[in-house]
């Protein structure tokens, strides 16, 4: 039987995202978000909403908040089938990837009315402005429009390159400054491409039982 090597294992491992507090980087793109989340409970009102693109980094300070505070977490995919008293027994629920599209608005509206009512904290992630929602009931669409937002944009050059040379170390690679400053130049410019290139880099360096180093990630990222 062929000898298999520990480096040709990790192929078979599952890289998972730790969203401990440790590990969450921080830079001017998300400051004002980690902010909001760290002076909990002193918040401009019970229920906060962070609006960002996908991979901006709402799901790991939701689940910092989460942490914290004891909230439980609701999909927002399941809120018309779930129990929404016992989604709030904790005082404090995280409502997850909340979007307009296949949106139950009576769920949402009984949800935002019991939260009130029972004095509970609720954080929101979003993909949109909670106000852009083109919802039918009037008076959701003014609770939604009262939600304080908190916007998380495209993170900056200095927390992609220090998020490639984290996720490489999370991968056993030793990733520098000039590699990461290559790669932030030619990938989508969010948590979601670094994630994603480190992992295509890894997966070719084990294919071609190559370290992975700029000449290596100039072949894979060939510009066109």
């Amino acid at each position: 039987m062929n000898a298999v090597s520990p480096r040709q294992l990790v192929l078979a491992l599952d890289h998972a995202t730790s969203f401990a507090r440790e590990d969450f980087l921080t830079g001017p793109s998300n400051a004002a978000a980690l902010s909001l989340v760290e002076r909990w409970p002193d918040w401009p009102n019970p229920i906060v909403a962070l609006v960002g693109p996908e991979g901006s980094g709402k799901s790991h300070l939701a689940a910092i908040w989460a942490e914290t505070t004891g909230a439980r977490v609701l999909s927002a995919k399941l809120l018309a089938d779930s129990d929404l008293p016992a989604a709030l027994s904790t005082g404090a629920l995280v409502l997850e990837d909340l979007g307009f599209a296949g949106l139950d608005e009576r769920a949402l509206f009984h949800l935002l009315n019991l939260a009130r009512e029972q004095g509970a904290y609720m954080l929101i992630t979003t993909r949109s402005p909670l106000s852009s929602f083109p919802v039918a009931i009037r008076d959701l669409a003014s609770r939604l429009r009262a939600v304080p937002t908190v916007t998380l944009p495209a993170p900056d050059d200095a927390l992609l390159r220090a998020l490639i040379v984290k996720l490489g170390a999370d991968r056993q690679l030793t990733l520098d400054d000039t590699l990461a400053r290559f790669l932030i130049n030619r990938i989508e410019r969010s948590f979601a491409g670094a994630r994603a290139a480190v992992a295509r880099l890894d997966e070719e360096g084990m294919r071609q039982h190559r370290p992975v180093t700029r000449a290596l990630a100039a072949e894979v990222f060939r510009e066109p």
